[in-house]
């Protein structure tokens, strides 16, 4: 059975077609650089490999090229789209609603444009490669699976918010966690690797959005996003954690539209906020020029993920392992050296060597002396999404 994963992102589309279940890639790639002024793709294939640079001004316009790649004539892996029996999509909230990989339905359809407020810059990208797939996989079972799905176990002291008790029992206003699907997947080969029946992993998922979080024993206990993917770690253009009356400040006293402060915080803020560069391989390439602003932009960033191994490292009493994952986490030598340093008192210990070699399999890149093993494992959100889809028909 031929299973087209869509993996649609704030900025970037992943695809991959799996023959399931085999878990055997057909093809794979990735639109990268969505809505700025040169856009990237990539296909992939056991034969053939294209890379080129285009502007894709929308998921849309992405999800059509994907399409178009399929099907080409030399270097397609389909010759029908009716080959395609099953897509799954990655939908970040699920809400209260959906906690388990659903079947796309109108009635579904429905409440994830509900969550639309809850998850602005992913929710619509969501639907979106829906509605496109039921135009373009007219014969195929189109299936969801949320972010959310895998914090479900995080326990009521640390999904609930301190605010009247109503706000969760009339309108389950609570922690509800993202990047479940990668936080899933590379926890389990994490453990797979450590081969502990009890374990203490921090899995950080660092890309244009990031999160992190506390697994221990092969289940979430805590994470940094929240009700909606803004808090915790400094994004992209997310600004991540910050004091709350900030914005009463900005709408009370600086006469700010409340949705304007809503935008400013979600696609305004973040490294974009800081240095003028939403992608972080720009923000690297000024620092090492000498901007005085990048440098600091990844010091803070850095700072951040720092603050957060530790109070999990608190919240689960101990540490065998912290992963490094996504597209930042997996590639960027500078933000994961910059969050290892001085870390020795939690007994992370950082090898520079191996820590400069690009990887694209699970790779430890500690020193033998380091009590606390750092990982980097390439997330695989789109097997995950396969084998969930096709295990759900």
């Amino acid at each position: 059975m031929k299973v087209l994963v869509i993996n649609s992102g704030s900025s970037s589309i992943k695809y991959q077609l799996f023959e399931m279940p085999q878990q055997e890639v057909l093809c794979s790639g990735l639109i990268e650089r969505i809505g700025l002024e040169v856009g990237k793709v990539h296909y992939k294939s056991n034969n053939n490999k294209v890379e080129e640079e285009v502007a894709i001004k929308d998921h849309k316009s992405g999800l059509e090229r994907v399409v178009d790649l399929l099907l080409d004539e030399k270097i397609g892996v389909i010759s029908s789209t009716d080959e395609i029996k099953v897509v799954g999509h990655r939908v970040v909230h699920g809400g209260s609603t959906f906690t388990k990989t659903t079947i796309v339905t109108e009635e579904v359809k429905k409440k994830i444009e509900s969550l639309f407020s809850l998850a602005p810059l992913h929710n619509p990208a969501n639907l979106e490669g829906i509605i496109v797939s039921e135009s373009i996989f007219k014969n195929a079972q189109q299936v969801a699976v949320f972010d959310t799905a895998f914090h479900q176990t995080i326990p009521v002291e640390a999904y609930k918010y301190a605010i009247p008790n109503k706000f969760l029992d009339e309108h389950r206003i609570r922690l509800y966690g993202f990047h479940g699907t990668s936080h899933k997947y590379v926890s389990e080969k994490a453990n797979e690797h450590l081969q502990k029946e009890n374990s203490k992993i921090i899995t950080i998922h660092l890309g244009n959005g990031c999160s992190i979080t506390a697994v221990k024993n092969g289940k979430s206990i805590d994470h940094s996003l929240g009700f909606g993917p803004v808090t915790g770690l400094i994004m992209g253009t997310r600004s991540g954690d910050i004091d709350h009356s900030l914005i009463f400040y900005l709408t009370n006293n600086l006469g700010y539209d409340i949705n304007d402060v809503n935008n400013m915080l979600q696609k305004e803020s973040g490294m974009l906020g800081l240095t003028g560069f939403s992608d972080l391989r720009d923000i690297e390439a000024a620092a090492a020029r000498g901007d005085k602003n990048c440098q600091l932009a990844l010091d803070m960033n850095a700072y951040r993920i720092k603050k957060y191994i530790g109070s999990y490292v608190a919240a689960m009493n101990g540490l065998d392992a912290i992963v490094f994952t996504a597209g930042i986490g997996e590639n960027s030598d500078v933000i994961r050296r910059l969050v290892c340093t001085d870390m020795e008192y939690l007994g992370i210990e950082m090898d520079t060597e191996k820590n400069a070699i690009r990887a694209k399999k699970l790779t430890e890149i500690h020193k033998e002396t380091s009590k606390v093993k750092v990982l980097v494992i390439p997330t695989n959100e789109e097997l995950e999404i396969a084998k969930q889809s096709y295990e759900l028909l």
